[in-house]
């Protein structure tokens, strides 16, 4: 008899302190669990505030299963619905992107405001139900700094407790702004991974594979991660567990100047820098500049990555999609174009990053396919340390991130 859903002692035998089985990225109905207990129940990043400039600007945005219209409204707000009619549970907005002034259901001519309240029924005579109660579903919603999230349950954490100690990743992104704000203008780039969902977090905050994985991108950049990991105690790089899923590699400890992690001097960037010092002072715009950017992912499905984001999309149990974007700063248009440029190297269509991290990831699809695999995290785990923050911290080359994500994987799977 086929296993429909894993209990919570099941997920405890699978998920170790040191190992992870496997079937975790195999099975379809570990998947169907995870669209369920992650994808609906949790937090999900579903769109930036930036996307929407003006009133009646809408996005739509799939989100595992549930699919998102994220809207301006005339008052400014963003409101977050579900995109399904109440009526006969059809798809009210069917573009990407674009502005409105209301949105019609296309099956029955249903006829939504931009607050989701429900403006029009043809041939009304026929229906005597209260028109205040089959608006556009409202999910839970929230944002921090730009950052719009929601959730399809009811009740659950809220977004704050969900963001947690991470909001800290997400104020060094937008402290880069001289306007403290980021700017998601110039299109989404996206690329299909035949690999589970998991592969893509996973690797975005793994410090061990650079080396070997990306060897040409460290050879043609002149990398400096061969400084990161010169030996077993180097602190140029690290890795961190911030908790709730939340992991990064922080990169600062290896900048000893400021604007390095762009690949320019403050001498080349007069107009950032003047604006930086403008906003913030010189003494707190220098660390700032010098700090650079978050490489970090926010659980589950938001990632960033230094001076892009990313979003991870779940297809299937074996099909994935992420999405890219450059980083841009609001306040700071002359960096406009080395931003663009610089994306398009990292994780455009023939980067350096993104084909081999695609293959890489379609390998271990196949490999855990057949038999019945372990996958070791052990690397690392005696070495960790916990900071003042509660902040797990270790060597670039350990596997604290991982089993960070893996024990808040099994405490939102297992109850």
């Amino acid at each position: 008899m086929r296993i429909e859903r894993l209990s919570p002692a099941s997920y405890r035998d699978l998920i170790q302190p040191d190992r992870v089985h496997g079937s975790l990225y195999t099975e379809p109905y570990v998947f169907e669990d995870e669209l369920d207990k992650i994808f609906s129940r949790g937090w999900v990043f579903v769109a930036h505030d930036s996307e929407l400039p003006n009133p009646g600007d809408y996005i739509t945005r799939t989100v595992g299963r549930q699919h998102y219209l994220v809207v301006r409204g005339q008052d400014g707000a963003v409101n977050v619905f579900i995109n399904r009619c109440q009526h006969r549970g059809n798809l009210v907005c069917n573009t990407a992107a674009g502005n409105a002034k209301n949105f019609t259901c296309p099956y029955h001519g249903w006829t939504f405001g931009l607050n989701g309240e429900l403006q029009d029924v043809p041939h009304a005579g026929g229906f005597q139900k209260d028109w205040n109660k089959l608006g556009l579903e409202v999910p839970r919603s929230g944002s921090y700094r730009g950052f719009v999230f929601a959730s399809a349950a009811q009740d659950g954490i809220t977004l704050d407790e969900h963001l947690g100690r991470a909001k800290a990743l997400i104020d060094r992104a937008c402290d880069l702004s001289p306007d403290g704000r980021l700017r998601l203008s110039a299109g989404w780039v996206r690329h299909e991974y035949g690999a589970n969902w998991k592969m893509l977090p996973e690797n975005d905050t793994d410090g061990y594979h650079v080396g070997f994985t990306h060897q040409s991108f460290v050879r043609a950049i002149r990398s400096q991660y061969d400084q990161f990991v010169a030996d077993d105690t180097s602190a140029n790089g690290v890795i961190r567990d911030w908790g709730n899923g939340h992991t990064e590699i922080d990169f600062a400890g290896g900048y000893t100047k400021p604007l390095e992690w762009l690949g320019t001097s403050p001498e080349k960037a007069a107009d950032y820098v003047a604006a930086m010092e403008k906003s913030y002072g010189k003494e707190r715009a220098a660390e700032l500049m010098r700090l650079g950017p978050p490489h970090a992912c926010i659980w589950p499905n938001l990632f960033l990555a230094e001076m892009n984001i990313v979003i991870f999309q779940p297809l299937a149990v074996n099909k994935s999609v992420q999405w890219h974007t450059p980083m841009l700063l609001e306040g700071a248009p002359s960096l406009d174009f080395r931003l663009l440029r610089q994306s398009e190297g990292a994780l455009g269509p023939a980067s350096f990053l993104v084909a081999d991290d695609a293959s890489i990831a379609e390998r271990a699809q196949q490999a855990l396919e057949a038999g019945d695999p372990w996958c070791d995290l052990s690397r690392g785990l005696e070495r960790e340390e916990t900071d003042a923050r509660g902040v797990r911290t270790s060597h670039m080359t350990d596997e604290t991130s991982n089993r960070g994500f893996w024990q808040h994987y099994l405490h939102v799977m297992a109850g």
